[in-house]
């Protein structure tokens, strides 16, 4: 290994040639990092540097973690003056490896819950968050902040060029990918965009071939597949059909008939081992309500219920195993079973 681009940190640990300390403060779990940035100096630009993000990645020390818009509490909440008010949401993190719990920092604008329905997508090294509706007042926001990991600080980034929400999010090749959902007078939409969070710079992307409300993202290889969705005459009747984007050329093109028609695919869309797409709603009986997936390799961590409000179960499952794919419980940490509305995969 070549330790040459970290001459210039010396004594990273007393006593260790520099090479070796490097390699002890990169077995550090991500949740020890808060702690490490106030050691020293050297630690301090260490840690929050691209060169050693890129050195755990080459070494195989990054690990990928599942990060979750969940409900702070399991009951909703109520207000003297106005009666019943939805659960607050923030982000929720879960190191399928570890099997630990953790949160990400409040947005500083949302200190108290973030956006309803707002989306998440993990971009090269960054946690973007999008969208949604205001908590208090229920207005469409067009909102991005960007969560940076190594400082555990979150930035305002550039605002979305329009107002949608429910639309469908992924990303790849350091883009961020949204399509389809419906502008703020509910009217279904075909446009998309894309995002860099390292430039922090919004272009356009062709419409696609028919208007997708409620639609899901999904990104496969160099492939962003828009699932489903209706549009604005069709309110609630669920497309069979995807629109794929070709992250490469730029181009979509439409494939039909790979999804259950009148099936919403909301936070529950999965690929099969076939490569055929998977519902998650119904897959346990214990996944019926509220289901969401979110994959993390070849495998999903998904919660849902087996009706409504009963109390949410979390599962692992390894979707290589094609039909004999069999869901392992996961224990929950306190304060960690609320519902689920969304989420993304993110390497630290």
């Amino acid at each position: 290994m070549d330790f040459s681009i970290f001459i210039h940190f010396n004594d990273l640990i007393p006593g260790l040639p520099t090479d070796l300390g490097l390699e002890c403060l990169t077995r550090l779990p991500h949740s020890a990092h808060r702690v490490a940035l106030r050691v020293c100096r050297q630690w301090h630009h260490l840690l929050q540097s691209d060169q050693f993000y890129i050195h755990r990645k080459k070494t195989g020390r990054t690990r990928r973690v599942t990060c979750l818009v969940q409900a702070h509490h399991d009951q909703p909440r109520h207000d003297k003056h106005t009666g019943s008010l939805p659960p607050s949401y923030g982000i929720s993190l879960f190191d399928p490896q570890s099997m630990a719990w953790d949160r990400v920092e409040p947005v500083p604008e949302y200190p108290f819950g973030l956006p309803l329905f707002c989306q998440l997508a993990s971009c090269d090294g960054s946690l973007v968050l999008m969208g949604g509706w205001d908590p208090a007042s229920y207005e469409p926001l067009t909102a991005v902040f960007v969560y940076d990991f190594r400082t555990s600080e979150w930035r305002r980034g550039k605002d979305m060029p329009e107002k949608r929400s429910f639309f469908a999010i992924g990303s790849g090749r350091g883009r961020v990918y949204v399509a389809g959902g419906h502008d703020e007078n509910k009217n279904a939409l075909r446009s998309a965009w894309t995002y860099d969070p390292r430039r922090d710079e919004w272009a356009g992307v062709g419409p696609m071939g028919r208007e997708r409300d409620e639609c899901e993202g999904v990104v496969v290889g160099d492939e962003f597949w828009v699932v489903s969705g209706y549009g604005t005459e069709r309110q609630g009747m669920f497309d069979g059909s995807v629109e794929v984007l070709d992250l490469g050329s730029g181009q979509w093109r439409e494939v039909n008939g790979v999804w259950e028609e009148g099936r919403c695919p909301r936070s529950c869309v999965g690929v099969g081992k076939d490569g055929k797409l998977v519902n998650f709603r119904g897959l346990d009986p214990g996944l019926k309500v509220g289901v969401c997936g979110v994959a993390i390799g070849s495998r999903v961590v998904l919660s849902g219920s087996e009706y409504e409000e009963a109390a949410h179960g979390f599962y692992l499952v390894d979707m290589e195993e094609g039909q004999n794919r069999k869901l392992k419980s996961i224990s929950v940490a306190e304060g960690f079973s609320g519902l689920v509305q969304s989420g993304c995969c993110f390497e630290i």
